[in-house]
């Protein structure tokens, strides 16, 4: 008798359960909630810099630590939201983008540290750029900029760049991140393609975890 059997039935009923709960649940919400949180990222850090500005520094110092964990909550979200294009992706994305996070929270403590956070925020844009161009749910223009500005934070910290083209990358950065915000938080994503392709993602990991026939015949002979 297959011993494996049972977890293998249980494993078909929790997927189903999963592709259930995928039909019911829309990621529109989420993505739009994803946007408004992005934007209310964009907001307190210009916030934050003009109380700096201001000479108010630990007032500033303070919004700045929230953008921060503002940005860190839109990266788990894009983990949730990018996942069924790439697991994998999604969590090293996710990864790379809360180490940018300590490294410039490190920074706002005035804690030294020689790695700029752009180091990991720009491979963290390359990956997200990459996922939206994978994916079928967002327009691909939006995965064009995003890699676009990945490329741009590169430029950025080569210290033989002009000025002028340093802060032209600045600005496509900031604008290809402000453009995907603002498409998630007025527009939100395609829900049936975003559906579709998380089914097809589970229906692939249920067909690695099913036993092949030579598995099956395997465990029956050692049984």
């Amino acid at each position: 008798m297959y011993a494996g059997w049972p977890i293998y039935v249980l494993a078909r009923a929790g997927g189903n359960v999963m592709k259930d709960q995928i039909r019911e649940a829309s990621p529109r919400p989420r993505a739009k909630m994803t946007g408004a949180l992005y934007l209310l990222y964009f907001l307190t850090t210009i916030l934050g810099q003009i109380m700096v500005g201001h000479g108010l520094a630990v007032s500033g110092s303070v919004i700045n630590v929230i953008s921060t964990l503002l940005y860190a909550v839109v990266s788990l979200l894009f983990y949730g939201l990018f996942k069924p294009v790439s697991k994998s992706l999604s969590l090293l994305a996710a990864l790379l983008s809360f180490a940018g996070c300590v490294v410039m929270s490190l920074g706002l403590f005035h804690i030294t540290w020689p790695i700029s956070p752009l180091l990991f925020f720009s491979p963290f844009c390359l990956l997200i750029g990459y996922l939206i161009l994978k994916s079928s749910f967002l327009p691909h223009v939006l995965g064009v900029l995003m890699v676009s500005a990945g490329l741009g934070w590169l430029v950025y910290l080569i210290p033989a760049v002009p000025r002028t083209l340093a802060l032209a990358m600045m600005v496509l950065g900031f604008l290809a991140e402000l453009s995907l915000c603002l498409w998630l938080l007025v527009r939100g994503v395609n829900v049936e393609r975003w559906k579709q392709q998380a089914s097809t993602a589970m229906a692939s990991i249920q067909i690695s975890e099913t036993p092949s026939p030579v598995e099956r015949v395997s465990t029956t002979t050692q049984h």
